[in-house]
């Protein structure tokens, strides 16, 4: 049974950096592409990194630059570090495995205000 979870959200001010987590389980992690995704209250569901089991990566321009998506397959956990957060980057954020179907972690929420 595949298994996400989120962990790192929080509330920081405009300009700070978060560090999320997801631990991941019951496939075989280092074989899967890896996705963040965020949704905002009122606005479509947002990809802002992916990973390849390479450790290759893209960004969408509204992130690029200030967000970096790495993983450790040794122990099934992909990172999102974000820097110079903007009050736009408030939002819930996923993980998410494409296997069959996306399987999705409960999320964490990250709010960007002063």
């Amino acid at each position: 049974q595949v298994q996400l979870v989120e962990s790192g959200g929080g509330l920081v001010q405009p300009g700070g950096s978060l560090r999320l987590s997801c631990a991941a389980s019951g496939f075989v992690f280092k074989l899967r592409p890896m996705n963040w995704y965020r949704q905002a209250p009122g606005k479509e569901r947002e990809l802002v990194a992916t990973i390849d089991p390479y450790k290759r990566t893209k960004y969408p321009e509204s992130v690029k630059g200030r967000f970096t998506i790495s993983r450790d397959n040794d122990n099934n956990t992909v990172f999102l570090q974000m820097n110079d957060l903007k009050l736009d980057d408030t939002a819930v954020y996923y993980c998410i495995v494409r296997i069959d179907t996306d399987h999705w972690g409960q999320g964490t929420q990250v709010t960007v205000s002063s």
